[in-house]
């Protein structure tokens, strides 16, 4: 009996995935002893946890069934484990109902399925059910089913059944508050997460890294350090799990400094050529701008994977290196690395930013050749290229043929219909999405919210708000920044200052933002006050900081302001900045003092290229339109327009009345005064 035993397993282990047909030739002999057997079928059934094996796995329990054994015992319960692992939750269904309900282990099958498959609502369903019925939970239910309040964003159910947890004596089971701790940390409340975490009386490395990865998820810089220092000084080994987090904190911050800490720690403990950590110092160098610190890093590795490969070119990318990109594409394709949808995702931004629609279609064509798998995030990297290219019909195309929409190719379509100012297009996506039932993030509510302030939509954008408040994206500042937007442009600049003032971190954009919304409103006083503000509390001032200061300053009661950011600017080394500069040279001229204007553009060191830069870049300055609306209709114009149906009788008019200014010596003066003392 031992020697068939030993066959059996040997057999599984070595022949199985080249000969399933040995299970059924050893369920066909018949052993003495029953344990046997069920220890035999057993550890067969374990061979086939594997989606490709479900065939097989089929046919061991057909071969079961045949043979008359019953599935009340444990040989149930692998039937059920073998059907989840093979991702055939209808078979498991079927199985699960004529098992014993009392047992915990059945049901925790059923609730860990449900979660592997996506199926989140069913997990909590089978949950409840089981409650309903008398079976208490285990150790082993609650990580799947904080796992399906964490992917539903159900945080107050979370808590009720943390309540459960804690009534059950469970909180301290490291299995349990690792998933508590993830729990939490997931839904922004670290502080709930410390607090299971600090609770804990032994903390395996699961339980540290849960906890790691919160704070780096949080943007927690100076914690996530001090929790990586205590996790040093304890018997826990430091693993890639750990670095990777907050490398990935490091990149995301641009936290240079940090980051070259923990690449000499990685490089102590032997862990720079894991490739997850090797491809996460990439990215983080990538992001922190050290390209040759980067390209240093992907020459070192001794095997380049296709992620490592996409994480460079991405890098490139990101620090506006198109053609080193590109180059590094035909690189990649000539020593045999087969690209994937990310691959194309990382590239295509490279071509939208030149807006070179021949390129973009080149790698299309490429993409649909090479039957590449075109993911939601290939799609909207399509999409974000045509919008760019001024061809809203293909990336309106690529949606519509989309096989799966989500909220990631949603906001590429709320972007492009904004960047070309079809506000109700926009607007129409973002009903779809909710209609869809699809979690807008904190992109999405950012991307949409132009399109209220396009419309004028006070209404709708105030409903936007309420919609962010719930879902907890008011803290982001992208959200913040887009909603100060939307309400300085719908005329309510107090509920652009209210936005401000409750945003607890502010970037430099979001100050920015502030400043060129009041200028633009007509209250200098405030955008001076909100810049000198910005200077105290230690955020750095930009050169887009200073051209929305001045543009506030930019009519003679608050030309005295302009004087004092002229000083900021000479104090800080702005006179050299060409933007700075630009900007003040528009102030002066605008406040009537040209010579000072003329003094400020010849002192720039880089005038003469001013000119050929903007040509280069295809700058150009959009006319501003004025709008009449006369009888309900509404008519717009620029200066000097003929475009107008009835632009020959307005001109008769103006000619006539300009007649008339002249026969009475009230000719209209366009000379700008001037103060002496600018």
């Amino acid at each position: 009996m031992f020697k068939f035993n030993s066959r059996v397993i040997v057999s599984r282990s070595h022949f199985f995935h080249r000969s399933p047909k040995l299970i059924t030739r050893s369920i066909g002999f018949t052993p003495k002893a029953e344990n046997d057997l069920i220890h035999r079928l057993i550890s067969i059934l374990q061979s086939c946890n594997d989606p490709c094996l479900l065939p097989q796995g089929r046919q061991v329990h057909a071969q079961i069934t045949l043979g008359g054994y019953g599935i009340d015992g444990p040989i149930g319960s692998k039937i059920l484990g073998m059907y989840i692992f093979c991702g055939s939750i209808l078979d498991a269904k079927n199985i699960f109902f004529r098992l014993d309900l009392g047992r915990c282990m059945v049901w925790n099958w059923m609730i860990r399925g449900f979660t592997l498959m996506g199926w989140f609502d069913f997990a909590l369903l089978f949950y409840f059910k089981m409650l309903s019925v008398g079976t208490y939970p285990d150790k082993y239910t609650f990580p799947y089913v904080f796992k399906a309040c964490n992917s539903l964003n159900a945080v107050s159910l979370g808590r009720w059944i943390h309540n459960m947890v804690s009534q059950m004596g469970l909180e301290m089971d490291m299995y349990v508050g690792s998933s508590l701790v993830k729990f939490y940390a997931d839904n922004d409340h670290i502080s709930d997460a410390r607090h299971v975490f600090d609770k804990m009386s032994e903390k395996d490395v699961v339980l540290w890294n849960a906890m790691l990865h919160g704070y780096a998820k949080s943007g927690d810089i100076d914690i996530a350090f001090e929790l990586l220092k205590e996790m040093r000084f304890t018997d826990i080994q430091l693993n890639s799990v750990a670095f990777v987090s907050i490398l990935s904190l490091c990149a995301s911050e641009g936290m240079l400094k940090y980051g070259s800490v923990i690449h000499g720690l990685v490089m102590k403990y032997g862990l720079e050529l894991d490739p997850p950590v090797a491809n996460t110092l990439l990215a983080m160098y990538a992001k922190c701008q050290c390209l040759s610190d980067t390209r240093k890093l992907f020459d070192m590795m001794p095997q380049t994977d296709l992620v490592a490969w996409n994480g460079m070119m991405a890098g490139y990318v990101q620090n506006g290196l198109m053609s080193e990109a590109l180059n590094l594409f035909s690189e990649m394709i000539s020593s045999g690395v087969k690209p994937d949808s990310f691959t194309f995702a990382s590239l295509l931004p490279s071509v939208s930013e030149a807006a070179s629609l021949k390129q973009g279609k080149e790698i299309h064509c490429y993409i649909i050749r090479s039957a590449i798998h075109v993911d939601v995030f290939l799609n909207s990297a399509l999409i974000d290229l045509y919008f760019k290219c001024r061809k809203v019909d293909m990336a309106s195309r690529i949606f519509k043929q989309s096989t799966y929409i989500d909220v990631v190719i949603c906001t590429a379509m709320i972007s492009g219909y904004v960047l070309h100012e079809m506000s109700s297009d926009a607007l129409g996506i973002f009903r779809l999405l909710v209609h869809q039932r699809m979690r807008p993030t904190s992109v999405t509510l950012a991307s949409v919210l132009p399109a209220c302030a396009g419309l004028v939509a006070l209404k709708l954008g105030k409903e936007l708000h309420g919609n962010i408040l719930k879902s907890g994206h008011e803290g982001s500042c992208f959200v913040s920044g887009a909603l100060m937007d939307m309400y300085s442009k719908c005329g309510r600049l107090d509920l652009a200052h209210q936005v401000f003032r409750r945003t607890s971190r502010r970037d430099a954009i979001l100050w920015n933002t502030m400043i060129t919304n009041c200028a633009q409103n007509g209250t200098p006083e405030n955008a001076i006050d909100l810049f000198r503000q910005m200077a105290m509390v230690g955020t750095n001032c930009d050169c887009v900081s200073i051209s929305a200061a001045l543009s506030a300053c930019s009519n003679l009661p608050a030309a005295h302001y302009g004087k004092e950011i002229h000083g900021f600017m000479v104090r800080h080394a702005f006179n050299s900045d060409v933007f700075a500069c630009s900007a003040l040279v528009d102030f002066y001229a605008k406040c009537g003092s040209l010579d000072f204007a003329q003094r400020v553009f010849n002192m720039m060191p880089v005038k003469n290229e001013i000119r050929s830069l903007m040509k280069e870049r295809g700058v150009q300055k959009t006319p501003g339109y004025s709008w009449i609306e006369i009888n309900n209709a509404t008519h717009m114009f620029v200066a000097a327009d003929k475009n107008h149906t009835e632009s020959a009788q307005i001109y008769h008019v103006l000619k006539i009345l300009t007649f008339e200014c002249e026969e009475k010596t009230m000719v209209p003066s366009f000379t700008i005064q001037c103060t002496n003392d600018l």
